[in-house]
Order: C-alpha cells, then sequence, then structure tokens
C-alpha cells in the first residue's frame, strides 16, 4: 500500500480505549437522509466508532482504513466489514453506497480524490457526512486547563489540523449541503480517562518525540487539582462540527 498520513497506528490501542463514540441521534438523522439504507461507507474508520453507530440504520457498513493496527482493533457489530483502503481508492464498486461518512478524518486526505471516490461509489441521490470536534468541556476550572494544554501543544500539530480549529467551516466541500442539528459527544469519564484521552492526539505524541517529554505528564498535577476525586465521574461534552451534502 502507499504511504498515508499515518498519525496514529502507534497508538491504536489506546485510541480503541480511550476515544469517545458518537450520540446515536447522529446516526438516526444521517439515516434519514438517502432514499435507502442498503449500504453505508465509513471512511478512516480508526477503531469503527462510526461504523458500529451506521450498523443500527444500515444492513451492511464497510469501515475503511489504511492502517492495519487500527483496524485489528475495530470494534465487531453484526452487519459491519473492515476493509483496508486508502481514502482516495477504496476499491469499492461503482454506484454502491447509500451513505458516506468520516468522523475526524477527512482533514487529513486530498480532498480533491476523496470527494471524486465518495461521487464515484455513492448511488444517486446518495449523501456524504463528514465531521470533527475541537474542545473538549468538562467544567471552568478544567477546561482551562485544557486550554492551556493545547496551548502547550499547539505547534506540534501537523498542519492539516487547521481544519479542525476552523470547525470545518472553510472546508473545500463540493455538494448540495444540507442544514444539520447541531449534535454533541456526552459522556461520562474519570480524570484517567480525560488523561488518556489526551495521550492520544498527534501533536501529543510528537511532543514526546521531539522534546523527550510527556505533555499529558506536565499537565497531570495541574488537571488533578481542576478535576478533584480523580474516580469521580464528570459530564464531559465535545460539540460535533458536521458537514452534510447530497449527490
Amino acid at each position: 500500500m502507499e504511504r498515508f498520513k499515518d498519525h496514529f497506528s502507534s497508538v491504536a490501542s489506546e485510541y480503541a480505549r480511550h476515544r469517545p463514540g458518537y450520540p446515536p441521534e447522529l446516526f438516526a438523522f444521517l439515516a434519514s437522509l438517502p432514499a435507502r439504507r442498503e449500504r453505508a461507507w465509513d471512511c478512516a474508520t480508526g477503531n469503527g466508532q462510526a461504523a458500529v453507530g451506521l450498523a443500527a440504520h444500515f444492513r451492511r457498513v464497510v469501515g475503511s482504513d489504511a492502517s492495519l493496527e487500527q483496524l485489528a482493533r475495530a470494534q465487531r457489530a453484526p452487519g459491519v466489514a473492515y476493509w483496508r483502503a486508502l481514502a482516495e481508492r477504496t476499491g469499492l464498486r461503482d454506484g454502491v453506497v447509500d451513505m458516506a461518512t468520516s468522523a475526524q478524518g477527512v482533514h487529513w486526505f486530498d480532498f480533491g480524490a476523496f470527494w471524486a471516490e465518495v461521487r464515484r461509489v455513492l448511488v444517486p441521490g446518495g449523501c456524504v457526512a463528514v465531521w470533527t470536534s475541537y474542545t473538549t468541556q468538562v467544567a471552568p476550572a478544567v477546561d482551562a486547563v485544557l486550554e492551556r494544554f493545547r496551548e502547550r501543544v499547539r505547534d506540534y500539530w501537523p498542519p492539516e489540523r487547521r481544519w479542525v480549529e476552523e470547525q470545518y467551516r472553510p472546508l473545500p466541500f463540493p455538494f448540495a449541503e444540507i442544514a444539520a442539528p447541531e449534535f454533541a459527544v456526552r459522556e461520562e469519564w474519570n480524570l484517567d480517562r480525560l488523561l488518556g484521552y489526551l495521550g492520544t492526539w498527534s501533536a501529543s505524541r510528537r511532543y514526546r518525540e521531539l522534546s523527550g517529554e510527556d505533555p499529558v505528564a506536565l499537565a497531570r498535577a495541574e488537571l488533578a487539582a481542576a478535576w478533584g476525586d480523580p474516580s469521580r465521574r464528570r459530564l464531559v461534552r465535545q460539540p460535533i462540527h458536521l458537514r452534510v451534502g447530497r449527490v
């Protein structure tokens, strides 16, 4: 396979443990858009969080990813099959997909080639949805520490991160856009889950590689002071920035 922008294979097991899922109402909304619900394709599926959510509504779901390490740890669910492929060349047949999605992935792709692939595999009138999240919201004291953490690792993000910081608003999106409701991830985490999640960031990994220090360890004491009892489960909220279109 050709080289791809691989920021997550080295943290695949941590990614599987610490990355959040997505709200069921998001998938119910997406499933309401295409004329049929035969097949969905989730691109850059990672550990399959979105693929499994789609499987509640579509008869078959293909989750593709270029990383074998990610796919080896993908969640299993009836109707979901995983496929190793580049985003821009999936090997799927023409016109077989009713809904194409990419969760937290499209900013890594070659936009022109990926959108062409989406058009090729979608049925006439099929839909495409891409989304990301930028902020993690817990409580004012915790949020302030998280903002300082973001500032610490800001210069270690790959350049494609700018699309996330801009919440996908200026993302090239050559489809008839569909207005979407607001959605957010809502989960209850303890402190270890939050620290583990921060460790999956590509900027955290690059910070460790280049500086020799772990930015999560550097922030641990300050986060612990803001969090309180580390076993306490707090509501963590991540607003979802969603673009939806139809061919």
